[in-house]
């Protein structure tokens, strides 16, 4: 495989498992230092091994992206041990099946909290150290002709439009297609790139629950609502984390230079917009 992002140094959120760990895999593979920032401090061991061993250099960090003040700490402590940060991908995510009218307070901050707050202020600590790895002529020139920083967040075929079910969730991959644009803009200046992607069914242990979710609110059996949600996909199957990872790869190597603000439904051609 190419080495697009040989040199380059990753943060990875929610990268113990899942659609995560598959980016952070993929980006080691292309080059890239990995920082293995998740919840689920075994996990994040587990997958920065795999990458070790693959002859990469990774680090495991425990976070909660929900609570901000955790944030600029995995920062520091990335530059401290690698020097630097080039990329960040924002995986970390939380979904629910439920209703609208038992929606409760609760549940609307502690998922707006990690997908949406959580995604915001981590882009806004990785991208002020970005800005600070760029070179002063640069910066007092007000552009750049190449790319100095890589973000990638990730959104979901749920914020192209309303969902019954997950108004909240719905609601959280929505605004980060919007805080994509608004934080390409920011950035534009010095040339970092802010992308983000949108999948659609990836059977992970997200979409499991979302299937037990789905099985218990609506009375049918287990399996039948991925299976249904499948059968509307052009492409006829259900996407893998390797798929989104593949997606993840290209944007945040040079081979994307030339794109920003923009959401990639990486989704088999569910939604066309």
């Amino acid at each position: 495989m190419k080495q697009r992002l040989s040199g380059k140094v990753a943060i990875v959120t929610g990268s113990g498992g899942g659609i995560g760990k598959a980016v952070a895999l993929r980006l080691a593979r292309e080059g890239a230092d990995c920082i293995i920032a998740d919840i689920d401090m075994k996990k994040a061991e587990q997958a920065a091994g795999e990458i070790l061993s693959a002859g990469q250099r990774a680090m495991a960090y425990s976070i909660d992206v929900a609570h901000v003040a955790q944030i600029q700490p995995m920062v520091d402590k990335t530059v401290a041990e690698f020097g630097r940060v080039d990329i960040l991908v924002n995986v970390a995510g939380i979904a629910q099946t439920k209703p609208f009218l038992d929606l409760t307070q609760d549940d609307w901050d502690r998922i707006i909290d990690t997908n949406l707050k959580g995604t915001v202020f981590c882009m806004q600590a990785v991208g002020a150290q970005m800005m600070k790895q760029i070179p002063e002529p640069v910066k007092k020139a007000g552009k750049a002709d190449r790319s100095h920083g890589k973000i990638v967040n990730f959104s979901s075929i749920s914020g192209r439009r309303g969902r019954a079910l997950q108004l909240a969730y719905a609601a959280s991959k929505a605004a980060i297609i919007s805080v994509t644009q608004s934080a390409a803009l920011a950035f534009r200046a010095c040339n970092i790139n802010v992308n983000a992607i949108s999948p659609s069914v990836v059977p992970t242990g997200m979409w499991e629950q979302l299937d037990e979710d789905y099985a218990r609110v609506l009375g049918t059996s287990p399996g039948r609502s991925m299976q249904d949600f499948i059968a509307r996909i052009p492409l006829g199957r259900a996407g893998s984390p390797e798929d989104m990872a593949a997606a993840a790869a290209f944007l945040c190597s040079a081979d994307s230079d030339y794109i920003t603000g923009q959401t990639l439904n990486v989704d088999g051609g569910f939604e066309m917009n």
